[in-house]
């Protein structure tokens, strides 16, 4: 896939689970490691973990399977990793402490 379908893909994925706040940051030149990270709200812990495994499942039907995924156990923070893109899947709490919109906007 490419970027831009890529991206599409993710912003699709994350929308049918109902995930809330989707913010894009295009992190081209202020990261080595991705070019977006796309940030979204869920509203319970199993609710950001439910849409961190929808994403990781349906990236992989499509044949990009995530590189990794960190924090599905605890459920306040997900991170998919699928290389060009990082997903962060966060609670209200965790996103205004981390505050990652200002942090790489």
């Amino acid at each position: 896939m490419q970027h831009e379908q890529l991206k599409a893909f993710v912003l699709d994925k994350i929308d049918d689970m109902k995930g809330r706040d989707i913010v894009e940051l295009n992190v081209k030149g202020k990261s080595t490691v991705t070019d977006t990270m796309v940030i979204c709200s869920g509203n319970s812990k199993r609710h950001v973990s439910s849409i961190a495994e929808h994403v990781q499942v349906e990236a992989k039907h499509a044949g990009h399977a995530p590189l990794n995924v960190e924090g599905k156990e605890t459920g306040d923070w997900v991170l998919v990793d699928l290389g060009d893109i990082i997903v962060h899947i966060m609670q209200d709490e965790a996103r205004d402490f981390y505050q990652l919109e200002k942090l790489w906007g």
